[in-house]
């Protein structure tokens, strides 16, 4: 696509921890910005009045639609069966997947879409609060024309944007990615407890880790991340990195001799553990 992004309509779908926020940043940059979510309007404050209610209405609206729902299977009921955006009359040209998903499934996706929509993976890392401050790494693949038209759009959301090659190359460093972050979070709580057991406070601890060999961003960040020390729940942060780390061994199920030794089956148990 060519021209300027700011003349067209972006439609973020999935207005939760880090939708929300996407949404707000790029309104607040001059974006026009439509929102649809599962839960009602008003549960959405001072962003309510930008809110859609209805499928027609959202994909009729919307030029680019940036979806940032759970996983797979809302993935679809989103395009396809439950809310269908590309069952409507009028649907938008443009897909960014936000979630984090197989890059397995991304290439599933483009070809159930119609052919003439472009598909865009674009996951992103970080945590809400960096979502709230715009301070988000986006990981883009895709046709780099494509890609250059969206920039703006990730440039209001996040602090760097990585163009990392054709469709799924974006989505393949995401899950790799959360691998390693799921194994510092297994290995930060529980050297925590093991601190706190063994009579060192957590804190302290964790203040000494920060300027040592044991440095990473979840320890470094765990004051401000809000789930870090939530226990495991299929519907809550951990339960969606679980998700992530399940994305990720979809991705090497045809590379047998990556799974070898069990470590991607080990930390997932781990954080059911949690």
């Amino acid at each position: 696509m060519t021209g300027d992004i700011k003349k067209q309509t972006i439609g973020i779908a999935g207005c939760g921890a880090m939708g929300l926020p996407m949404a707000k940043n790029l309104n607040s940059n001059g974006f026009d910005v439509v929102g649809f979510d599962v839960k009602p309007a008003v549960d959405f404050g001072d962003f309510a009045p930008h809110m859609i209610e209805t499928m027609a209405e959202f994909s009729a609206r919307c030029d680019v639609v940036i979806s940032v729902v759970r996983d797979w299977l809302q993935t679809l009921d989103l395009c396809f069966e439950d809310q269908a955006i590309f069952a409507q009359a009028n649907y938008p040209k443009m897909l960014v997947i936000s979630s984090t998903l197989s890059p397995r499934q991304i290439l599933l996706l483009r070809d159930k879409l119609p052919k003439d929509v472009t598909l865009i993976d674009a996951p992103m890392s970080g945590a809400p609060y960096r979502a709230q401050s715009a301070e988000l790494t986006f990981m883009v693949g895709g046709d780099g024309d494509n890609v250059a038209y969206l920039t703006p759009l990730f440039k209001a959301m996040g602090k760097q944007v990585y163009h990392l090659g054709a469709l799924s190359t974006g989505m393949t460093c995401k899950v790799l990615n959360n691998m390693l972050a799921a194994t510092n979070v297994v290995a930060v709580r529980r050297m925590r407890s093991c601190a706190e057991t063994l009579g060192l406070a957590p804190e302290k601890f964790q203040e000494i880790v920060s300027c040592s060999s044991g440095s990473n961003w979840f320890g470094d960040n765990f004051d401000a991340v809000d789930w870090a020390e939530q226990s495991y729940a299929k519907d809550n942060t951990i339960g969606i990195l679980e998700k992530d780390m399940r994305s990720m061994l979809d991705a090497i199920q045809d590379h047998p001799h990556l799974i070898e030794g069990g470590f991607e089956k080990a930390v997932i148990k781990a954080l059911r553990g949690l």
